[in-house]
């Protein structure tokens, strides 16, 4: 590295002049850490703050253990399980709350239903709500979720089941 890159390393580093920066590398012989221990005794540079290093426990009471440190914060951020769980029930519940399952036949919308309300007929009445959902797949039905969340996952995957029944009836019908 030549002088002039050294002192433009040197005037950048300790934001000085460019003719600072060269006086410097000539008193310190083009040594740039001593040229910036020169700077700051004349004042031109903050020195940086000072840390101690120790490996001393006894000699610094405002150390702590880092395994105790972990635990507290540990502590102090997690939630219980029952929060956790609490929490998803919260989500769960805000959800059916404010989506619809809007139900189609031939592009027309004929009936849309709060998801909470389509919630329970699966939880009580799941063994006959599957079969009538495959059935009116057949029939050309299309279900789709709406609302106030992001459902395009789930939406998805609906239309790959609606997709699905398309493909086994359009192979029955060649038959």
């Amino acid at each position: 590295m030549n002088e002039l890159e050294k002192a433009e390393k040197l005037r950048k580093r300790a934001d000085v002049s460019l003719e600072e920066a060269v006086e410097a590398l000539k008193v310190c012989d083009g040594d740039l850490l001593d040229a910036m221990v020169y700077l700051e005794k004349k004042g031109k540079v903050a020195a940086p703050d000072q840390e101690v290093v120790t490996t001393n426990r006894e000699e610094h009471t405002s150390f702590e253990n880092v395994k105790d440190k972990v635990e507290r914060y540990d502590r102090e951020t997690s939630r219980s399980f029952g929060s956790k769980i609490r929490h998803l029930f919260c989500i769960f519940i805000d959800i059916l709350k404010n989506n619809f399952l809007s139900i189609t036949h031939r592009g027309e919308e004929f009936m849309k239903i709060p998801l909470w309300v389509a919630a329970l007929i699966i939880f009580f009445v799941w063994h006959i709500g599957i079969v009538v959902f495959i059935i009116s797949l057949f029939m050309g039905v299309r279900y789709r979720l709406v609302g106030r969340d992001k459902l395009s996952e789930a939406n998805m995957l609906i239309d790959k089941a609606a997709d699905a029944a398309d493909y086994v009836k359009k192979k029955f019908d060649k038959l």
